[in-house]
């Protein structure tokens, strides 16, 4: 986060970055204050970043694909590519430029309804800087297309070879405090702990040793596979921990029916949520506050978290909770504390392989971290990638699955606000949040409002093909003719009444952030 201060460009993508990350969303402003970074911001949204950014490039949602390849169009036929770094360190370079043939300033124009006077000077202030920076979140990743979306930022960054210095690199933002750490170490349904697949038959053979226990080789099911599996009445039981899915999960009505359906469903959590209140047992959870681990930020940054009250009641530590579970089950656990954890996780995890309790103070220390003499790792790919070279991945435009018609002619897109978190579990139950803002509201454009005869503060039904919600009408500048915006905060006005489950083929996420509506007084 402090390399932003290094960067000559800074180009965000599907990042309200001040709102999400306002944190790292400091460093950008400082960067563009104080050190003259040239500042670029692709959003459907005019969000308060574009008050300091250069260029907004306003694409239309689910067209993210279409404006980075145009982007990589130009920087191509202007021979602005770094072709040392193309030819020392990737690899299918050629593959990729016969498909971009068609992404012409003119051509992505029509697509994005970005102007392309714009793609062209976005092209030439990202290629030809000497140091730049590209921040993305959920935005471009929950598409029917994110994967792709992320596969062409790749592509930009290996064009211009701006990765594996500071002040350059692609850099995802995570959407909570241990996304990083939780993926790190194995929270994934296709790997244990270091990204090490579970159907590789010596990792299998590795971690049947270190736990003493016969492993299955099969993949698992994502978050949102399993709702479905539980919906076709394959998955039985569940058991879900510090999530919502009953406001976070896309077609809500659908989430509840399938939850339903479970024979048995645990939920472990430090609030009653409203997928709590569908369990039939609720495992009462401490809060970070009330128990000693770590948390691995966005920028793989491994931090002790301290305990500093005690627990209220019955809640209890995570690990303490997992392993009466487990001692129960006939698996015996014999874990003293959370340092015995970070020791396993440690002895099976490459890239945590010289993390323990006793280095992690101040600042913590960045993966990978091969040994108890290394310092940690500031910048990734400095000399190679993981794989080697540098792939180059043709990336294809496909439209979003569910676009505007005559009955639902508004694209909803759908995120978060700087008041209220995730589905307000917490933020919800906090008198300061609670008191700035506290309902949902849809934002409409004057054009759209004047219209519909409709006026700022006016209660509207807003209805897609699942579901629909009453809500407060907030007629604004920020977003377009045609697109409208709901944070997906407030249970009494749930966006993800109205979003769709249509899931990226590879990360299976769901389109959050785009599927069509209507607006009705």
């Amino acid at each position: 986060m402090e390399e932003a201060e290094k960067a000559d460009v800074i180009f965000v993508i599907g990042s309200n970055t001040t709102e999400t990350h306002p944190v790292a969303a400091l460093g950008i402003k400082k960067a563009v204050r104080y050190k003259g970074a040239k500042l670029i911001v692709a959003d459907p949204r005019r969000i308060d970043l574009c008050r300091f950014a250069d260029l907004h490039l306003g694409h239309r949602p689910g067209t993210d694909a279409a404006l980075i390849n145009g982007l990589l169009k130009v920087i191509i036929d202007e021979d602005l590519t770094d072709k040392k770094f193309i030819a020392e360190r990737t690899e299918c370079f050629d593959d990729i430029k016969d498909s971009l043939k068609q992404f012409t300033p003119e051509y992505v124009e029509k697509i994005t309804g970005v102007p392309k006077e714009r793609i062209i000077n976005a092209a030439r202030m990202y290629a030809n800087a000497k140091n730049a920076l590209i921040y993305y979140t959920m935005g471009i990743t929950q598409h029917t297309n994110g994967t792709g979306n992320v596969r062409a930022l790749a592509n930009l960054v290996l064009s211009t070879g701006k990765i594996g210095r500071e002040g350059s690199g692609l850099n995802p933002l995570r959407g909570q405090n241990n996304v990083q750490g939780a993926c790190d170490v194995g929270a994934l349904p296709e790997y244990y702990s270091g990204y090490q697949k579970v159907n590789d038959e010596k990792n299998q053979e590795k971690f049947e040793k270190a736990w003493g226990a016969r492993l299955s080789n099969k993949l698992g099911l994502t978050a949102t596979e399993m709702t479905e599996a539980a919906d076709a009445e394959r998955l039985k039981a569940m058991y879900v921990m510090g999530e919502n899915p009953l406001l976070s999960d896309p077609d809500i009505n659908h989430t509840r029916h399938a939850f339903e359906k479970l024979e048995f469903l645990v939920v472990q959590d430090i609030f009653m949520s409203e997928t709590a209140e569908l369990a039939d047992v609720v495992l009462p959870a401490s809060c970070f506050a009330e128990k000693d681990g770590t948390f691995t930020n966005t920028e793989r940054r491994i931090q002790m978290v301290r305990k500093a009250v005690e627990p209220p009641e019955e809640a209890t530590e995570d690990w303490k909770i997992i392993i009466k579970l487990s001692n129960a089950f006939g698996y015996k656990m014999e874990y003293k504390s959370p340092a015995d954890i970070m020791d396993e996780i440690a002895a099976n995890t490459p890239q945590y392989a010289g993390i323990s309790f006793d280095r992690l103070n101040g600042l913590g220390i960045q993966w990978p971290c091969p040994d108890k003499n290394h310092s940690g790792t500031r910048t990734l790919h400095k000399e190679k990638f993981t794989r080697g070279k540098g792939l180059f991945t043709k990336v294809e435009f496909i439209p979003s699955r569910e676009l505007p018609d005559n009955e639902y002619p508004f694209i909803l897109t759908t995120g978060r606000m700087l008041t209220h978190y995730h589905t307000g579990t917490m933020t919800r139950r906090s008198a300061g949040p609670n008191e700035h803002v506290k309902e949902g509201y849809v934002e409409l454009s004057h054009e759209d409002a004047n219209r519909l005869n409709i006026k700022n503060g006016e209660k509207v039904k807003v209805s897609s093909r699942r579901g629909q919600i009453d809500i407060k009408a907030k007629v604004t500048d920020m977003v377009s003719q045609g697109i409208v915006f709901i944070p997906f905060h407030f249970k009494e006005a749930a966006a993800n009444m109205l979003t769709s489950r249509e899931l990226d083929p590879v990360a299976k996420i769901p389109e959050l952030k785009s599927c069509a509506v209507k607006i009705e007084k």
